[in-house]
């Protein structure tokens, strides 16, 4: 779902990370605020005063995102469950979970908890908003008090709309759980009901687009995007996780991977390994097994060709991240969460610093399609 991310801070042990498609949407809402929504209820300031309470309005809204996710960060915290940070994005914020919440209580509690928290920082800041246009408070402050009043009473809105992965979504799915007691039930309907909403909305977009309201359309049909890919990816990932969890990799990797020798010529490692096998990375493993290093042919690249006869891939092994190392009984829901962050497709498996197979994406997802399409 997300790009390129940037850490930002920790807070009470949650990483807090912004990918870098919020930064466009933050430089759009703070460009809407001062040249259209602020200039049209207060007149008279100057264009600084607009940009200026442009830019409080979106660090107002960022900081809004942020506690909403952190109130949903500390409900799961205190059900047990593992939370990976909190990641703020082009369509709004999200508190990544390692797993499914353990019980329809606890995702209720924590998908409630997050619209709660809107509802009561849209109260806060409407008080603030009120008790300033009494006491005289400056019209710029006031503004852009008003704005943060209103977006959080809307963030809250939008957020109890009963459509998977929304909160209201969730809140749905943890009813119809603990009515059947499927999760996988609950899950498939609250999805299609959050793609069916996600639907409407780029129906919505398109005809507001078709009306003249071009900017506005487009931003609805983007969201019912987002919402419809995400809710049929949520579904998805709970079929992974199902059909995954409670198997090691010990049962995809392959116990006789494709090694090289660290006495090998760069160009027998291109012309016998890289041309004939297709891959990126080959363990650097010894005469007994024990693995050495890694090579890639990005590292490859960076040798002139002449000199491939004279460099040897143990002159140009480097130690293997512990990104792309795992061991033997480790999970394979893991292993795939690891796949899937650090971009590898394959993964070494070793046991006491010797490689003893190789996992592939492919066999795991081989793997996953005959589970899923035997258990549907």
């Amino acid at each position: 779902m997300f790009g390129k991310q940037l850490n930002l801070f920790k807070l009470f042990g949650f990483q807090v990370k912004i990918d870098f498609s919020w930064v466009f949407i933050a430089v759009l809402i703070t460009w809407s605020l001062s040249t259209g929504l602020f200039p049209f209820q207060y007149k008279g300031f100057t264009t600084r005063t607009y940009w200026i309470m442009g830019i409080i309005g979106v660090l107002g809204l960022f900081l809004s995102i942020v506690i909403h996710e952190f109130a949903h960060s500390m409900m799961a915290r205190r059900y047990g469950m593992q939370m990976k940070g909190i990641t703020l994005f082009i369509f709004g914020g999200m508190a990544e979970m390692s797993d499914e919440p353990p019980s329809p209580r606890a995702e209720f509690m924590m998908a409630v908890v997050g619209p709660v928290t809107s509802i009561l920082l849209a109260g806060v800041f409407y008080v603030i908003y009120i008790a300033g246009a009494t006491e005289g408070q400056p019209n710029p402050v006031n503004g852009v008090v008003q704005y943060l009043a209103f977006i959080n009473a809307l963030l809250a809105a939008f957020n109890i709309v009963p459509a998977f992965p929304l909160d209201g979504g969730r809140m749905l799915r943890s009813v119809l759980w603990g009515i059947k007691g499927d999760l996988r039930w609950a899950t498939r309907v609250s999805a299609r009901i959050g793609s069916g909403f996600g639907i409407l909305l780029i129906g919505f977009g398109i005809f507001n687009v078709f009306a003249g309201n071009f900017i506005g359309g487009m931003w609805w049909f983007l969201i019912g995007m987002f919402l419809y890919s995400a809710a049929k990816m949520s579904y998805q990932q709970l079929l992974t996780r199902r059909a995954l969890e409670g198997e090691s990799v010990s049962r995809f990797m392959k116990s006789d991977p494709i090694t090289v020798s660290p006495g090998m010529t760069i160009k027998q490692l291109v012309e016998d390994y890289v041309y004939v096998f297709h891959h990126k990375l080959y363990p650097v493993v010894d005469g007994s097994g024990r693995l050495e290093g890694c090579i890639t042919t990005q590292q490859i690249k960076e040798v002139p060709r002449e000199e491939w006869d004279q460099k040897r891939v143990g002159d140009l092994k480097n130690p293997c991240s512990g990104e792309n190392t795992l061991s033997p009984d480790t999970d394979a829901v893991e292993a795939l969460s690891l796949m899937n962050r650090t971009g590898a497709s394959r993964l070494m498996v070793t046991e006491n610093g010797r490689l003893v197979g190789v996992v592939t994406l492919k066999d795991m997802l081989k793997f996953l399609s005959l589970r899923i399409e035997l258990d549907i």
